[in-house]
């Protein structure tokens, strides 16, 4: 099975290039019909054969988000590991490397605070900025995200647009809806801000399902520890703006915890999952 179609990746690269460095307020893309067909809709069928209620899944549940999230490579069906497998191949790798002109890219074989993702309704992700450092591997720089969404029949109403915002949180530059096999990669750097903070207000039966995939580069020495960073939007109150704040320390707290410790998601997911 075809995960990808190479030949089409070539043919619009030279554009996409072009599209993806000159966009504002960072560099990024959105490729619709990203995967062959067939391949996103057994993806989707696979994804609903993993709940995200399960013992598997990691809950992410603080002030600044709340989804679930799946890491673990040997919870995942055939045809997703299949589709990771391919998004990390020496191939893929060199496209990114061409769209991007960032030279030595490197798949997470990780996951770390990857894969896949699902936000039922009431679920959100403030704007932030992403962790720049992995989280088991200090000496390794986030250069890139891949977000491919598998939401068929998803309505705007129900809310769950990926937001790109300027550097400062000055003004929202984008809007993309996170429509099925639709892809957006974009730069990962400190000042590109995005999120989805507004509640997912889907009905019961969907949610707003995504695969997530980061790409990095060897620095060569340990970094320095950068967490992701959240951010309040201009127009909420002084409270929002404080709460935004406290909880963005209490995530660095974590992050260096998990770094320097045994502590990590899965184990606090066991205390924050629902019973």
């Amino acid at each position: 099975m075809a995960v990808l179609d190479y030949k089409n990746l070539a043919a619009r690269l030279p554009s996409d290039m072009v599209t993806f460095r000159n966009s504002d307020p960072f560099p990024y893309i959105v490729i619709d019909n990203f995967l062959e067909n067939e391949s996103a809709e057994l993806l989707l069928k696979e994804f609903g054969q993993t709940p995200s209620d399960g013992g598997s899944w990691n809950q992410y549940t603080h002030f600044n988000e709340r989804k679930s999230g799946l890491t673990r490579m040997d919870a995942m069906g055939e045809i997703t590991r299949s589709v990771i497998d391919e998004l990390s191949s020496p191939e893929f790798i060199s496209w990114l490397s061409e769209l991007s002109g960032i030279e030595d890219l490197m798949p997470d074989p990780d996951l770390d605070g990857g894969g896949l993702h699902e936000i039922k309704a009431g679920g959100f992700l403030n704007i932030h900025t992403d962790f720049l450092s992995h989280t088991e591997r200090p000496h390794w720089r986030r250069q890139l995200n891949l977000l491919l969404y598998l939401n068929k029949g998803w309505q705007r109403e129900w809310n769950g647009d990926l937001e790109l915002w300027g550097e400062g949180m000055e003004f929202q530059a984008a809007s993309i809806e996170p429509l099925f096999n639709r892809c957006v990669i974009f730069h990962t750097t400190e000042k590109s801000f995005h999120g989805h903070p507004v509640p997912v207000e889907c009905p019961e039966y969907a949610s707003r399902k995504s695969l997530a995939l980061y790409y990095f580069s060897d620095a060569g020495v340990p970094l320095k520890l950068k967490p992701t960073y959240y951010k309040a939007m201009p127009d909420e109150s002084l409270t929002k703006h404080v709460l935004v704040a406290l909880d963005r320390w209490l995530v660095r707290a974590y992050s260096f915890l998990k770094r320097y410790t045994p502590l990590n998601d899965s184990i606090v997911s066991k205390f924050t999952r629902k019973k």
